[in-house]
């Protein structure tokens, strides 16, 4: 099987080389690694249109190699699925991340976004993140972690993937916690409470510098989500499309008369 290995936090990131470490260990992975070249957190699916983008190929430290860019991580996967390695993916796997992506936050997660890029192609993908050893459940906060229990459940993952009863289109979002897991859930994303606020943090000559996003968000607590997965000790494994069709909202639209709407509106007269 041809992996691509990708990540938001860069070629350096260490949740990205246990990972790599342990995808080299299985032994029916053809393995290829193309990543940013610095941190690109919170990206989204970013690409980028307007501008060339270079690549440089890089040595790991057991010798093997990988390609480091400039691009986004959704960048990364077009790379290597337009032929920048010998051989396309036929899985993408993304992480492991620094910090948890659960509930809203896979919004925002660049690395969520590579693993979607992989289902827009129509190729099978699991994004991996990893809770901060201190178990902090926001998505920025920690600076320490523990990466080897995350790498070989993904490994493991990848390697049982063929016989998991998952619809096509669907990509696997896995979030660890912090120490030794208790369990493993499928379940559903949560709801992020968020904090943020507009801070004034200097002014100078005219200008205004702000901070709008807070260091502390919350989650709602509900049976049967990823946030309770993880704060019960459990790597949480959801299931993500992207489909993001309402369909009810579609049945509903269709009886609303939008045919209407092409008629010039009229004014009504007293």
């Amino acid at each position: 099987m041809n992996v691509l290995l990708t990540n938001d936090d860069g070629i350096g990131a260490t949740g990205l080389h246990a990972m790599r470490r342990a995808l080299l260990e299985l032994p029916d992975v053809e393995l290829a690694v193309i990543a940013p070249d610095s941190n690109r957190s919170a990206i989204g699916r970013g690409i980028t249109t307007r501008a060339p983008l270079w690549v440089e190929e890089v040595e790991f430290d057991d010798g093997t190699r990988g390609f480091a860019t400039e691009g986004t991580p959704v960048d990364c996967v077009r790379f290597a699925s337009l032929g920048l390695v010998e051989s396309p993916p036929e899985l993408i796997v993304a992480g492991i991340n620094h910090g948890s992506n659960l509930g809203d936050d896979i919004t925002y997660s660049g690395t969520v976004a590579a693993a979607l890029e992989g289902v827009v192609l129509g190729i099978p993908a699991i994004a991996v993140s990893q809770q901060a050893v201190r178990g902090e459940m926001g998505f920025r906060v920690g600076d320490r972690f523990d990466f080897e229990r995350a790498a070989a459940f993904a490994a493991r993952l990848v390697g049982e993937l063929e016989r998991l009863p998952l619809e096509p289109g669907t990509l696997l979002n896995v979030n660890c916690p912090a120490g030794e897991p208790s369990g493993a859930r499928a379940c559903r994303l949560g709801k992020r409470i968020y904090r943020d606020r507009l801070e004034l943090a200097e002014e100078e000559g005219g200008r205004r510098r702000y901070r709008i996003y807070g260091e502390d968000p919350s989650y709602h607590h509900e049976d049967g989500t990823d946030f309770a997965a993880i704060a019960d000790g459990c790597i949480a494994v959801t299931p993500i499309h992207f489909d993001l069709t309402d369909a009810s909202g579609v049945d509903t639209l269709s009886g609303a008369g939008l045919d209407e709407l092409l008629r010039p509106a009229v004014s009504e007269v007293e």
